[in-house]
């Protein structure tokens, strides 16, 4: 795995109006480009991932695996305001010479596929083979494929939406509003609301999560006399792992990001801007998943004309598209399987 940075040196104007004076992207690429360009596979990471994509999706990358590094040149970014590396609010305002922290401008998901498209310029990369991302990192996935339906051949969309709904709107303000609770927020330090953050991941596992999961792995045993039942202590555990790494002000863009998404909003329809997608889709769906439901996948695949659903069955809710790593394995190697099958196909019928 190679760690890089793409610095962008001249104004980047953003949809709502503002604009950054430039911006870096932190991003990791594992093997080699061919030479013709044709084997680029391209992943977009959810709300707090990384560019490192054995990170957060231990299973899915490596020689042999379904993004195989032998035989692709995979990349995935960290996302503009984000707080892995790229351009976010903690890092300096040159208009100031400070931290931007709440001047941070406000983001969408377009304003980040359009920073992912200059970074794939640099590199000299003319179609992406396969873009795939999951919730948040799906949202940029299907919104890139419907700005340059030309410049995707596959596309896999897993337990994400085409608009954000109202439902998953509440959940990110219900969390927002712990971090506005939490005094700290109001100063300008990297650690303000961290204490109101940990409260928003606690509500945040809720909507990733289920009932079933909950009561299969955060059940007291019966001869505990712990003043702290198990589920408590783990929603305790998570929120302070998450503060040591990962900030509020970050969390608070990337949140609003999430809430504003609609892929249609530039087009006549969030349906007409689907059917202008030309990639072989594959759509993933988890039946348990409350926060991004399968109706929302259902719409996915019924507007993109070359679409597949697969619908998954786990315990995991929203969380299943990272947890379920062989189920999720097998659809993604089929979809890549028989873009191999068809180009033999193709390649056959040339030759008769």
């Amino acid at each position: 795995m190679q760690r890089q940075h793409f610095d962008y040196h001249t104004t980047f104007s953003l949809n709502s109006g503002d604009s950054l004076p430039g911006f870096s992207l932190a991003y990791c690429t594992w093997g080699q480009m061919n030479a013709e360009g044709s084997n680029v596979i391209w992943v977009c990471h959810a709300l707090t991932g990384s560019a490192d994509v054995n990170q957060w999706w231990p299973g899915m990358i490596g020689p042999g695996k379904p993004l195989d590094t032998d035989r692709y040149f995979i990349i995935c970014a960290n996302v503009l305001g984000g707080c892995y590396g790229s351009t976010g609010p903690l890092d300096q305002n040159p208009a100031t010479g400070k931290a931007y922290y709440h001047q941070f401008p406000e983001l969408n998901v377009q304003d980040v596929t359009r920073a992912f498209d200059l970074l794939r310029q640099s590199l000299s990369i003319n179609a992406i083979d396969l873009l795939i991302g999951g919730s948040l990192g799906g949202q940029q996935a299907v919104q890139w494929a419907a700005d340059q339906p030309s410049l995707i051949k596959k596309l896999a969309l897993l337990a994400t939406n085409a608009r954000h709904s109202p439902w998953g709107i509440a959940f990110n303000e219900t969390q927002r509003m712990a971090i506005e609770a939490d005094s700290s927020w109001k100063t300008e330090k990297a650690e303000a609301g961290a204490q109101g953050l940990k409260a928003a991941r606690a509500i945040a596992l809720l909507s990733y999560r289920t009932y079933a999961i909950y009561d299969e792995k955060q059940q007291n045993s019966q001869d505990s006399q712990s003043a702290m039942f198990a589920a408590a202590s783990y929603q305790q555990y998570q929120g302070k792992k998450f503060i040591g790494r990962f900030n509020a002000f970050t969390y608070w863009i990337l949140s609003k990001m999430m809430d504003s998404h609609d892929v249609g909003k530039n087009y006549a329809s969030t349906a007409k801007a689907l059917q202008g997608i030309e990639a072989k889709t594959l759509v993933i769906g988890i039946d348990s998943d409350i926060l991004f439901p399968i109706a929302e996948q259902e719409f996915l695949a019924q507007h993109i004309p070359n679409a597949h659903l697969i619908t998954l069955s786990s315990p995991y809710g929203h969380d299943g598209f990272l947890v379920e790593i062989q189920a999720v394995s097998e659809a993604i190697n089929e979809l890549m399987a028989f873009s191999v099958e068809e180009k033999k196909v193709n390649s056959k019928a040339a030759i008769s």
